[in-house]
């Protein structure tokens, strides 16, 4: 259960006043952050603003929004944004079928209806599809949901200028029914791989901040963190490969999710340790694109070895 702290707009979790008490309760539900990190998402909660994150794909943006689903106790509502997406796709449709059920059932039944009343009927909420903003808009439960608006650098120019309306009153109008309005707003959470670049405008209705690649220190708690099978060694390891092959130029450099799937994998396999034989055998749970992995193959198979024990770099991500 939540606790909202300013009004009807911020929520924040039992007995968190402040970003670094927030940061530990996301630790203790398996998400690590830095102190940038914590202090945006903070900032959002109480302040019931959208939160902007960006960052390559993997670095733990959305697991951010599934975080504060856990830890508010609310639920998360996810809207996967894709190209040529569409308003009727996010938001609400018209159930066609049910639509022509009611007009045949009124048909069979022989009732003495008249046409428009009929017509009417068919453009009610019974017939109305609710999808994902219409659903977070609608939420009557004790704590706003977490509306998960994810990869909206996927969707098209005409949906992004549409978010800017819903983000700004936190409202929407179906033409045969009227506007439909939040009772408490959703915590929104937009995340953006950088594919292209957003909008200024729906930026400034946010607060922002970028997830970089975590540390070699941090990505080493992280991988304890969050698959407790693997032990200290190869936990290192495996974070210490990660780094080399993301300062390899890859197309696709791995993120923290891939170096977590990795070593599960390792772990599965009983490894207590990696050689060149192992991850040659294991590659594709953590490079995932053919010409990166014959690139890896080659010579680079020794090099990423060879930087086990000095790979390193600075970073700000969490997961």
């Amino acid at each position: 259960m939540s606790e909202a702290l300013n009004g009807d707009r911020g929520a924040l979790p039992p007995g968190v006043s402040r970003p670094t008490e927030l940061r530990e309760t996301l630790e203790k539900d398996g998400y690590l952050s830095d102190e940038g990190l914590s202090t945006a998402i903070f900032l959002a909660l109480k302040l019931g603003r959208p939160l902007f994150l960006e960052g390559e794909a993997g670095v733990g943006k959305t697991e951010v929004a599934k975080t504060l689903s856990r830890v508010l106790d609310t639920p998360l509502i996810r809207l996967q944004c894709y190209e040529g997406m569409d308003a009727s796709q996010a938001v609400y449709d018209w159930d066609y079928a049910r639509q022509l059920l009611h007009i045949r059932t009124t048909e069979a039944f022989g009732e003495d209806e008249d046409r428009k009343r009929v017509e009417d009927e068919l453009y009610t909420r019974e017939f109305l599809v609710g999808r994902p903003l219409l659903q977070a808009l609608e939420h009557h439960g004790e704590n706003p949901p977490v509306l998960l608006i994810d990869e909206v650098d996927r969707a098209d120019d005409e949906f992004e200028a549409f978010l800017l309306e819903v983000l700004s009153e936190f409202a929407i109008t179906i033409p045969e029914l009227g506007t439909v309005a939040a009772a408490r707003p959703p915590i929104a959470v937009i995340t953006s791989n950088r594919t292209r670049e957003v909008h200024d405008a729906l930026k400034r209705r946010c607060l922002y901040f970028y997830i970089d690649h975590p540390t070699l220190e941090r990505e080493v708690e992280i991988v304890r963190l969050r698959v407790p099978g693997a032990d200290e060694r190869l936990a290192r390891q495996v974070a210490e490969a990660v780094q080399s092959l993301r300062g390899m130029g890859l197309y696709k450099s791995p993120g923290v999710a891939e170096a977590l799937d990795w070593t599960e994998s390792l772990v599965a396999l009983g490894a207590k340790e990696l050689d060149e034989g192992l991850i040659e055998a294991t590659l594709g749970s953590v490079v995932k694109y053919r010409e990166d992995q014959q690139r890896t193959l080659g010579s680079s198979l020794s090099a990423i070895m060879g930087g086990m024990g000095t790979a390193g770099r600075s970073g700000s991500g969490g997961a």
